[in-house]
């Protein structure tokens, strides 16, 4: 018995943080399954979560303004203390002065101004208990009104813990990922519509994050132009990207060549401008590590995609490891397909698909296949799949939209199951639909 899937993976927008994983169970009786699972963040754009920060930071506030009163209250009772003595005095010379007026001469009246004289500095302080009083009630107010909305927060988030809840989607999330990993790879059998990340840079680009299996590293790069570039921006994460924010820049040793770059295991493997050579830079030793001339690859325009480009070398990786993709003279302009080694760059393994890749827009790998598409312009279909497994190719016929008309770079990130573009100035991801055949148990 055989159990048909089908598996998609959609990307988590930046302003919602969502992963889903969906499928579905069709008349046939195939397995579909649907479970949502909220990113890491997402606890964080909670309502609720956001009240609770508020209500800390009013806690704080009013801790502060409890601390500075106390302060004040503690310096001048001891002031109210020190002055007690002379308010004694004061008040027993009024006293005589009152049972006795003709004993109140120049000399007493004199000594008890003088005395009255030492009480006036109390008066300001006498007028700051005032306003510490209003103080003291405006505090009592507002600590009234936060255990109100403590006690609404309470009950709606009834007799669960929010800390136990947020862990629970976390495993779950990390069960999902596995469950993922595990199914393995499948054909593509469709592509979802476009998802605009950012729109920046020029019209010709490329960006990426890690295509290594597994990574948790989040960072996104992002190299414009095609011609003699050398600046690489490094995001921290994606919304970092969307948002244009938090970026340290690489200045690369050497200016790279077309769009096909790709980012492996922490480190960027692109085509050295006017040259076959491919360079392996380590971003963060900031240094390269190795580098190795493609056997007779042709450069600088000589087989590029139909766009141009300088596009000769492309870069990219799937589930099976590192690829180039290219064409050579003894090839006739055909694509090849090569598996490269990450660490000395050796070429492991050839094939030649015999489709011309100047009548190619793009390509991608997807689980050792590639995908063709037939332009970079509006109106551009995935057309043509060759299988390393077999070294068999097929005609196909997926079509996606293409909503900037001008795609000048385009590669399948395993660990996301996602497309990433460079669409005219617009960084676009694509959700991909892989058709799986999973043998049960007991069959």
């Amino acid at each position: 018995m055989y159990v048909s899937m089908f598996l998609q993976a959609l990307y988590p927008s930046p302003e919602e943080g969502w992963q889903i994983y969906s499928s579905a169970q069709d008349a046939d009786g195939k397995c579909i399954c649907t479970v949502v699972a909220p990113a890491q963040n997402m606890c964080n754009r909670d309502p609720r979560s956001r009240q609770l920060r508020q209500l800390m930071e009013k806690v704080q506030n009013i801790s502060q303004s409890m601390e500075v009163l106390d302060l004040r209250t503690y310096r001048d009772l001891q002031y109210v203390r020190n002055t007690e003595s002379l308010m004694k005095v004061v008040d027993g010379k009024l006293k005589v002065a009152s049972e006795n007026p003709r004993s109140l001469n120049l000399k007493g009246f004199q000594e008890l101004k003088d005395k009255v004289t030492q009480l006036l500095p109390l008066l300001p302080v006498l007028e700051q208990y005032k306003a510490d009083a209003k103080m003291i009630l405006r505090l009592r107010e507002e600590v009234r009104n936060l255990s109100l909305v403590l006690m609404t927060i309470q009950e709606e988030m009834g007799a669960y813990d929010y800390e136990e809840l947020r862990q629970r989607v976390l495993l779950l999330e990390t069960r999902l990922h596995s469950c993922m990993q595990k199914l393995g790879c499948g054909k593509l059998t469709g592509v979802s519509n476009p998802i605009t990340v950012r729109a920046s840079g020029s019209r010709f680009g490329s960006w990426m994050t890690d295509t290594m299996i597994p990574s948790s590293d989040n960072r996104v790069w992002s190299m414009d132009g095609y011609f003699k570039g050398r600046r690489v921006l490094e995001y921290r994460t994606m919304n970092d990207f969307t948002k244009g924010q938090n970026f340290v820049q690489h200045l690369l040793p050497h200016p790279w060549a077309g769009t096909g770059h790709v980012v492996y295991n922490g480190s960027l493997y692109y085509n050295k401008y006017q040259s076959n050579i491919i360079i392996k830079y380590h971003f963060r030793s900031r240094s390269v590590l190795v580098q190795r001339s493609l056997s007779g690859a042709g450069y600088n325009n000589t087989f590029p995609y139909s766009w141009g480009g300088s596009s000769d070398i492309d870069l990219m990786a799937d589930e099976n490891g590192l690829w180039a993709v290219y064409t050579t003279i003894p090839n006739a302009g055909n694509i090849v397909i090569s598996r490269l080694e990450p660490q000395t760059l050796e070429v492991l393994q050839t094939w030649d698909t015999g489709f011309p890749k100047r009548s190619a827009g793009e390509s991608f790998m997807i689980c050792g296949t590639l995908y063709v598409t037939n332009s970079h312009l509006a109106g551009a279909k995935i057309y043509f799949a060759y299988y390393t497994n077999t070294s068999s190719y097929e005609y196909t016929d997926i079509p996606f939209h293409n909503q900037y008309s001008h795609i000048s770079m385009m590669d399948y990130n395993p660990r996301e199951r996602v497309l990433y573009t460079w669409n005219n100035g617009h960084q676009v991801l694509y959700n991909v639909t892989l058709f799986q055949v999973i043998k049960t148990s007991g069959d």
